[in-house]
C-alpha cells in the first residue's frame, strides 16, 4: 500500500518521485507509440476528452497496422483514465500510456499516472517513441546553492557548494608583494604601492565573482566569506560584490588556514555551527558517527549491510537509519509452483527477469513465479518508522556518501543498543 502524498516524509517523497520518472524514463517504443498527456490544474476535463476523441479519430490513419493498433489502443485506454476524474488535482496530473517494446518485435502495454509536487503550467499531448518527461524532471530540485569565498592578499578560490559537492570554479594568485626588502625607495611610499595593489586585487576578485555568482543569483541561499587574517573584513567592507550578492554574505566571516580548494572545504566545515541544519554537515555527522561506532567492534552501536541492519529493525534496535539515495533495488518474493516454496530476494530491476527464467533454489524446476515486489528505500522507510528509527537518505556525491556505499553497500544503521553481528555475512568495513 503506497503512503499519501501528504503524509509521506519529504525526503521519501523525493526519491519515490525521481524513482518513478526514472523508471518512465526508460520505457521506449518500437514507433512512435507512447503517449504522454499532461492535464494542468484548473483544465476542463471535458476540453480533453473532446481533444483525445479527436486524436482517436486522427489515429486511424497511420499507415503502419501495428502502430495504429497501439497507439488507438493508448488513445482509449487514456479517455477510461481521464474520464475517472471530475477534476484535474490541485497540481494537474500525468498520463503516460503505450506499449513498450520487450524485444523479439514484441510489446507489452504499459500505464503510469504521476500527480506532480508542484501545479503543472501547461496542457500538453505528445506521441513518441519515448514518454515525454521534461515538465516533471524540471520539478526535481536542484540542492541548495551556496556561493564559496576563501582569500588573503596572494590568493583566491572561489566555488559552490551544491547539496552536498563542493565545487571549485576559479582560482587566482596575486602580485602582491609581501613586503619592502630593497633600498632606495621610501619604505612609506613602498607601502602605499602595496596596499594599491592588493586593492586591485580584491576588486578583481569582486568582478570574478560577480561573473560566477549573479548568473545564479536567485538560486544562491547565500555567500560564504572566509580567508586567514583580516582581508576579507576589508573585502566585505569596501563592498567590492554586486549589491545583489553583497547582501546574501552570511555572517560572521569565516577564519580558515587555506586559501586553495581545500579551503573551500574547510569554510564548509567552519560555517557548519552558522549554518545550521545544512544537509551536507548534517550527513558528515551521521556517517562519521557511524564510522567511530563500526570501530569499537563489539560495543559499537552499529550496523551495516543489508543482513544485520534488517535484523536491527527487526528486534527494534535502530535508532538512525542511513540510506544511499542511489540506490535502485527491489525486494521481491518468488513463489515455485512445482514445490510451492517461497524465497525473496533484493534485487535490482534487471536482475528480476533472470530469477524468472531461472530454477527454484529448493527443486531445481524451472516454474517460479513473481509474488510480489517492494521498493528496497521505500520498505527501509516503512519498517523505521514502524519501529520508531529516523530514516535519513545520504547523498551519494559527498566523500560521506560515497563511503556509505562503497564501504557498507549503502546502508548502514546506528542503534540504540549493541547486537550481535554476523560477520560471515556483512561487507568489510572501510578502513
Amino acid at each position: 500500500m503506497s503512503t499519501p502524498a501528504e503524509t509521506m516524509d519529504p525526503q521519501l517523497a523525493r526519491y519515490s518521485f525521481q524513482r518513478k520518472l526514472d523508471e518512465i524514463g526508460k520505457v521506449r517504443g518500437r514507433a512512435t507509440e507512447l503517449v504522454s498527456l499532461y492535464v494542468s490544474p484548473g483544465k476542463q476535463i471535458s476540453d480533453v476528452m473532446s481533444y483525445l476523441r479527436n486524436e482517436y479519430a486522427q489515429s486511424s490513419n497511420i499507415k503502419s497496422r501495428t502502430t495504429r493498433k497501439n497507439v488507438m489502443w493508448a488513445i482509449e485506454s487514456l479517455m477510461g483514465r481521464v474520464r475517472a476524474y471530475k477534476e484535474p488535482p490541485a497540481n494537474g496530473v500525468a498520463f503516460f500510456v503505450g506499449s513498450k517494446a520487450v524485444g523479439a518485435d514484441k510489446s507489452e502495454p504499459v500505464t503510469f499516472i504521476v500527480e506532480p509536487p508542484e501545479p503543472l503550467r501547461t496542457y500538453l499531448y505528445r506521441c513518441d517513441s519515448n514518454f515525454f518527461l521534461e515538465p516533471l524532471l524540471s520539478m526535481v530540485h536542484e540542492p541548495d546553492l551556496w556561493g564559496l569565498i576563501v582569500m588573503d592578499r596572494a590568493e583566491v578560490t572561489i566555488g559552490l557548494l551544491r547539496g552536498k559537492r563542493v565545487e571549485a570554479l576559479r582560482n587566482r594568485q596575486s602580485q602582491v608583494p609581501s613586503k619592502h626588502g630593497r633600498g632606495g625607495q621610501s619604505a612609506h611610499r613602498f607601502e602605499r604601492m602595496i596596499e594599491h595593489a592588493a586593492h586591485d586585487f580584491f576588486v578583481r576578485i569582486g568582478e570574478m565573482s560577480n561573473e560566477i555568482f549573479l548568473p545564479k543569483k536567485e538560486q544562491l541561499k547565500g555567500i560564504l566569506l572566509g580567508g586567514p587574517g583580516a582581508t576579507k573584513e576589508y573585502f566585505y567592507k569596501e563592498n567590492l560584490l554586486h549589491y545583489e550578492l553583497q547582501q546574501k554574505i552570511v555572517q560572521p566571516l569565516f577564519d580558515v588556514g587555506y586559501t586553495d580548494e581545500y579551503g573551500l572545504k574547510e569554510l564548509v566545515e567552519r560555517a557548519s555551527q552558522t549554518l545550521h541544519g545544512l544537509e551536507l554537515t548534517e550527513e558528515k555527522r551521521l556517517v562519521q558517527r557511524l564510522l567511530a561506532e563500526v570501530r569499537k567492534a563489539e560495543t559499537g552501536l552499529a550496523a551495516y549491510g543489508e543482513v544485520d541492519v534488517n535484523r536491527a529493525l527487526d528486534l527494534g534496535a535502530v535508532d538512525t537509519l542511513l540510506i544511499s539515495e542511489g540506490l535502485r533495488r527491489q525486494r521481491v518474493t518468488f513463489r515455485c509452483t512445482a514445490c510451492s516454496k517461497e524465497f525473496t530476494r533484493t534485487l535490482a530491476d534487471e536482475e528480476i527477469d533472470p530469477i524468472l527464467d531461472g530454477p527454484c533454489p529448493s527443486c531445481g524446476q524451472r516454474n517460479v513465479t513473481e509474488v510480489s515486489s517492494e521498493d528496497f528505500v521505500e520498505g527501509l522507510f516503512r519498517r523505521a518508522g514502524a519501529s520508531g528509527a529516523v530514516a535519513r537518505l545520504v547523498s551519494s556525491e559527498s566523500e560521506e556518501g560515497e563511503m556509505l556505499v562503497k564501504g557498507f553497500g549503502g546502508i548502514g544503521a546506528i542503534l540504540r543498543y549493541p547486537i550481535a553481528a554476523t560477520p560471515a555475512l556483512r561487507p568489510r568495513p572501510p578502513k
